[in-house]
């Protein structure tokens, strides 16, 4: 047995989350394996991206926890939990759009070096040196994600699976151990589709953990080792790929009209 593969990097317990009256996560619990990747799939409304925005940081559970390594981050600032390890992409697109390709993913490299106030203030030599570390690592980052090319390019003027790719190239510049996709193929189409799931295997493969977030149900089938299926912030299911697909539940709830 791949003991390694086994250990889980992210657990969810007793997971609750109430907005006013409306109950968005009820009691939910699952793990996520180190180096696998995991789908979170579900109705719109099924609390998915609710789910996200917990274990990234953006607001605390009404209740349970969520540990990441063994150590609870549920109410951990968002930088906090990316000094952790986790980093995310978003449902809409979310880049600095009047800068470069380049500079989006050096943005990204910046939570990973330290330099002190007086040495950017004053730009001293250790400063240059780190920027430059940080250039080469994202040229590094663009050359895996494909778009080398475009490093000059305004990241607004890529068209949208580009977008989508370069802002997993700067959740990748923060060097995570756990990335958080948010619907990376919405969107896309065919073509722009492959070339994104392509990516996640290609990350997947550096061992780093994918949770992922996703629509389009031939890239989850296809890439990932495990799903879970929410459905008014519940767990209906759980399991490998060949399992969901034949979950009556799960057809019922959300696969109908894919069956």
């Amino acid at each position: 047995m791949d003991t390694v593969r086994e250990e889980n990097v992210l657990e969810v317990q007793k997971l609750v989350m109430t907005f006013g009256g409306l109950m968005a996560l009820s009691n939910l619990n699952f793990q996520v394996k180190k180096g696998s990747i995991k789908a979170i799939i579900g109705p719109n409304g099924a609390g998915k991206t609710t789910l996200f925005n917990i274990i990234t940081g953006s607001f605390p559970p009404t209740e349970g926890t969520v540990k990441f390594k063994d150590r609870s981050i549920q109410h951990l600032k968002a930088h906090k939990i990316a000094d952790r390890g986790i980093s995310r992409t978003f449902q809409t697109v979310e880049l600095f759009g009047n800068m470069t390709v380049l500079e989006n993913v050096m943005l990204g490299c910046h939570t990973r070096v330290r330099t002190s106030f007086m040495a950017s203030g004053f730009v001293l030599p250790q400063s240059r040196r780190k920027e430059k570390r940080i250039r080469e690592s994202a040229l590094k980052i663009l050359k895996f994600i494909g778009l080398t090319d475009k490093f000059k390019d305004s990241a607004d003027s890529l068209p949208l699976g580009e977008q989508k790719l370069l802002e997993i190239g700067r959740a990748l510049a923060s060097e995570p151990e756990l990335i958080c996709l948010d619907e990376p193929a919405a969107g896309l189409n065919e073509t722009e589709t492959h070339v994104a799931s392509s990516l996640i295997k290609a990350i997947n493969a550096k061992g780093i953990t994918v949770l992922l977030v996703e629509h389009d149900m031939k890239v989850v089938m296809n890439i990932s080792d495990e799903i879970v299926v929410l459905n008014y912030g519940q767990k209906i299911a759980e399991g490998p790929p060949e399992d969901i697909r034949n979950n009556s539940r799960v057809i019922e709830a959300y696969l109908g009209a894919e069956a």
